[in-house]
């Protein structure tokens, strides 16, 4: 593969830097960190670009707290600063790990998502007899440090950029040399291109048709379970061997016909619906929508807004929930407003 050189000085541009906080801001203005780097902006973004040249960039700096959405996560949060710096970093690099993945991944890649993801599982399950679910174990917290850095090094060649991903990625938990911060925008990046050289082996070596990965949830279809066995057998090993990650146990065979778990749906061959997991997590949060608006404790824009976008969800790819959504919409009066179902 080409190397890829001379993208230090783009990343440092103050006009790429502007871009950053653009991007970091959304969301986020009424924070007091925002708004006191808002204030003095042209200065603070000075400050940054100073310290990339300087090669005395701060990193390391998180915040972290826990969320249930389902199952408990930590998340780790850079600081406002390193959130530009890694949207500045991404505004250049992200081109370049695009273009390096394959067509049947599909996490972090903004014309591609959750929904294409779904269609492509329901295109393999239609032709293909069988399936595996492959799962990394804690993926984020197992990635080796020092295995990526040099996976990085034969994608770029620019060594200041390269110096710039050392230092992001040893500076979290440095005392163990493994893992990456969930809740960062270059961990998101650096960890799906990691995964980006199983995709290659899977395709390219072990020559799978039927193959779709969304970060570390991968399915894998086949003509018979024997060969789906043989398959198992040589991920793990290229996994463990190559790049220092370990397969959950509970790796699944079984028959398309039965439907097969992926991205909040549950995949059968001629159409998707919402697993039982999803339809638990929709009835919960409409729920709490309705609690919160008798309150009086979320305004009529965001309650359509999230409102909205559980529906979005629970219909992606044309999963069939139309009348699980109208029963619970039906079942929860939210402040007098009936959710559009359709």
């Amino acid at each position: 593969m080409r190397r890829i050189g001379n993208l230090f000085q783009r990343i440092a541009d103050r006009d790429n830097l502007r871009l950053a906080f653009g991007k970091a801001v959304r969301g986020k203005r009424h924070r007091p960190e925002v708004r006191r780097f808002a204030a003095d902006l042209e200065a603070r973004l000075r400050s940054i670009g100073n310290q990339l040249q300087s090669g005395k960039t701060l990193v390391g700096e998180f915040h972290q707290f826990v969320i249930h959405d389902p199952k408990e996560r930590v998340i780790t949060a850079p600081c406002f600063s390193a959130r530009i710096l890694h949207h500045a970093i991404m505004n250049v690099c992200e081109p370049v790990f695009e273009r390096w993945l394959i067509d049947d991944t599909f996490a972090c890649r903004a014309a591609r998502g959750r929904e294409a993801a779904l269609r492509r599982a329901l295109h393999f399950s239609h032709g293909a007899p069988y399936f595996l679910k492959l799962d990394i174990r804690k993926y984020f917290d197992s990635v080796p440090h020092e295995n990526l850095l040099r996976r990085l090094e034969r994608l770029f060649k620019d060594r200041r950029l390269l110096e710039l991903f050392a230092r992001i990625v040893r500076g979290f938990r440095p005392e163990i040399g493994r893992g990456l911060p969930i809740g960062s925008l270059t961990s998101q990046h650096f960890a799906n291109f990691y995964l980006g050289w199983f995709d290659r082996f899977a395709k390219e070596t072990l020559r799978i048709r039927g193959y779709v990965r969304y970060m570390d949830d991968m399915l894998v279809w086949a003509a018979t379970s024997k060969e789906l066995q043989a398959v198992l057998i040589a991920c793990r090993q290229f996994l463990r061997d190559e790049l220092g990650l370990e397969l959950k146990l509970n790796s699944h065979l079984n028959r398309s016909s039965h439907g097969v778990d992926f991205l909040g749906c549950r995949v059968f061959p001629t159409h998707l619906v919402l697993n039982r997991r999803s339809r638990v997590r929709f009835g919960r949060k409409f729920a709490a929508l309705e609690r919160m608006s008798s309150k009086e404790l979320i305004a009529d824009a965001a309650l359509q807004a999230q409102s909205a976008a559980l529906v979005a969800f629970a219909k992606a790819a044309g999963a069939s929930s139309w009348h699980f959504r109208r029963g619970v919409v039906e079942s929860l009066s939210v402040s007098g407003h009936k959710a559009r179902t359709g």
